[in-house]
């Protein structure tokens, strides 16, 4: 009960830290909007929601005390196919190219906004995943799936910022995904940049989470 009081305070805490981010980043993008009398950076409000469902999935899980390893495991299925959506807000630092050379301070601070909430989202949900497979399957396992989850995520943002995969596509059209993904694996000299462009950001997340999760653990 102690235990579940804790986890409860812990994700209140979380909770209100990640309102108040996205409360700013709307608060930002109603500025850019007001000033530039423009909608065009409003779909960073449906990838940040996108970015919202891992997290929500993660949290429910972590309250979730009696599931069995094969509930977590399905469950934790559905969880990584929407994980990538937190990480690829900062792909959206693409939509600079497009932006006046007079505004384009505000598309930064409006993008960066919406990007730093959404990797909030990203490594609060990791760290509770990481925790949960830690006392269901041991600590050995939980080292080693975290970094395999961080390349997946990266391979999942490439898939969707460059082929334009969305993370329900895989139930619409299984197979075109797979497709390119076999593509990808078996020829990688044709298409370095998505090897390049999965290895770079994998190490992006993965050195940004090492030291928030460090930190989180000495605040504990």
């Amino acid at each position: 009960m102690n235990n579940i009081k804790q986890l409860f305070f812990d994700q209140s805490k979380i909770f209100l830290t990640l309102i108040g981010l996205s409360f700013f980043s709307l608060f930002i993008l109603m500025i850019r909007m007001k000033l530039t009398s423009s909608f065009y950076y409003l779909f960073l409000v449906w990838n940040l929601f996108l970015a919202f469902i891992p997290f929500a999935i993660s949290t429910y899980l972590s309250f979730q005390q009696k599931l069995n390893n094969i509930t977590i495991i399905i469950i934790s299925m559905v969880w990584l196919l929407f994980l990538p959506n937190a990480p690829y807000i900062v792909t959206d630092l693409f939509h600079l190219q497009y932006s006046h050379p007079n505004r384009i301070w505000l598309d930064v601070l409006t993008i960066s906004a919406f990007a730093v909430t959404g990797m909030y989202f990203f490594y609060q949900s990791l760290l509770t995943m990481e925790t949960i497979f830690k006392k269901k399957f041991g600590k050995t396992t939980s080292t080693y799936i975290t970094p395999l989850l961080i390349v997946l995520v990266a391979f999942g943002v490439y898939l969707g910022r460059y082929l334009r995969f969305n993370s329900w596509e895989i139930i619409s059209q299984p197979l075109s995904i797979f497709e390119s993904c076999f593509e990808i694996i078996l020829n990688p000299k044709m298409h370095y940049n998505a090897w390049l462009f999965t290895s770079l950001f994998a190490l992006f997340l993965g050195v940004f989470y090492y030291a928030f999760k460090n930190n989180s653990i000495k605040n504990l």
